[in-house]
């Protein structure tokens, strides 16, 4: 099958989207698929060879973050010299109703078209206003897939409709394989997994993860750092380990002097290393404030084994199982992140259950399962404008007399 994929992000800036369409497209390529992905890129951002770029993408404010989008007249042209190029059996355009290369895409495809929708935002007025532009767009579209209930709800409220709902997928065997590191473990963890003590979380110390970007409120840095006294307080030996990029300077700033040797700023890490990360933390904690429609940072610390900790967003709570699979604490509450945090340090018992839930419902998420999903979609969709051509074939033969007897 020759399939289009429409990223409509900025390549070169890493987010959930981008990596969900790149593991996607190459789950599709190991299984004999053609892919390209169309996407908004820098001159000078290396891109993987089945990646187009779209040309220069600028920012704009988008679902309570800043997006790196594609429009306008050049971007246009690229989409349809994409198409024509591509001749494909199936296009699947990520957030379409973005003003990116996925509505340019909507506009000017002609064939089956797949939208899948990310954003979970339940009081969008924008897009509420932007309905009468978007409609005949999204009218082209096929069929529609949803990351979770949230953003199915985001799409049903405010475009109409309904979608199947496919989760972001996961390598997971690629988290559950990799090697922890020992600088960031703790002294416990190292004592266990060497065999030299059995790591049963009596002492002080602890190891927290946090990855994402450091300069974005949502995704709850601040939240952590008001909290972290109080972890600091009834366990000094613990260390925060942040991964993202951003202001560290600042991001300490509200921690009193002699506690920020106990953050360790890793800068932005490789795909390896963030796996290298998760499997090495006593506990991962995502204190995201909104804006989340799923929470694809949690499956892959499930994946690794690590014990997770997040806000109690919707989505979140979905993807934990309800709190099966993972701890969860009052949204934008630092005290009730200290009292779990430090709750979870000190039960060695209730962290190990955690790993054992999170890595058998984790499975769930994997690429062998999502991908599976998808492609039946696209199978789906393409069978239905076989028949649909099928049919509009035989009714012009009727009409020219060419009928057979």
């Amino acid at each position: 099958m020759r399939i289009g994929i429409v990223c409509p992000y900025s390549w070169d800036v890493p987010g959930g989207v981008q990596f969900h369409i790149r593991d996607l497209a190459e789950h599709l390529i190991r299984l004999g698929h053609e892919v390209s992905v169309l996407a908004p890129a820098d001159d000078e951002t290396p891109l993987p060879p089945y990646v187009v770029s779209a040309g220069r993408a600028v920012p704009v404010p988008y679902n309570g973050s800043v997006a790196r989008l594609n429009f306008g007249f050049l971007s246009a042209s690229r989409v349809r010299r994409w198409l024509h190029d591509g001749t494909f059996d199936v296009i699947h355009i990520h957030e379409p109703a973005s003003p990116s290369l996925g509505l340019l895409t909507c506009w000017a495809a002609q064939g089956p078209i797949v939208a899948t929708f990310h954003t979970s935002n339940p009081r969008s007025r924008a897009m509420i206003a932007a309905y009468p532009i978007l409609q005949p767009a999204l009218e082209k579209i096929s069929a529609r897939i949803a990351v979770s209930e949230y953003a199915r709800r985001t799409l049903v409220e405010h475009l109409g409709g309904d979608a199947v709902v496919i989760p972001n997928g996961v390598d997971v065997d690629f988290f559950a394989r990799a090697e922890p590191k020992a600088e960031w473990q703790s002294a416990a963890a190292r004592a266990a997994s060497d065999g030299s003590g059995t790591g049963d979380g009596r002492d002080d110390t602890g190891t927290i993860g946090f990855i994402g970007r450091i300069d974005e409120p949502r995704k709850g840095l601040p939240v952590l750092m008001q909290a972290l006294p109080r972890i600091l307080a009834e366990r000094p030996g613990t260390r925060l380990l942040v991964a993202g990029r951003g202001d560290e300077e600042e991001a300490v700033e509200s921690l009193p002097a002699e506690m920020r040797e106990r953050v360790e700023f890793l800068g932005m890490v490789s795909d390896e290393d963030k796996a290298r990360l998760l499997r090495s933390v006593d506990v991962y904690v995502a204190p995201n404030t909104g804006g989340e429609s799923f929470g694809i940072i949690l499956v892959e610390a499930m994946s690794a084994g690590a014990p997770v900790l997040a806000s109690d967003l919707d989505a979140f709570a979905q993807v934990l199982d309800q709190g099966a699979a993972g701890d969860l604490f009052a949204n934008e509450d630092a005290d009730a992140l200290a009292d779990a945090a430090i709750r979870l340090l000190g039960d060695p018992e209730r962290r190990a259950g955690l790993r054992e839930r999170g890595s058998a419902h984790v499975r769930r998420f994997d690429w062998s399962t999502v991908g599976a999903d998808i492609l039946a979609v696209y199978e789906t969709v393409t069978d239905g404008a076989a028949s649909v051509a099928a049919d509009e074939r035989v009714g012009l033969r009727a009409r020219l007399g060419l009928a057979k007897s």
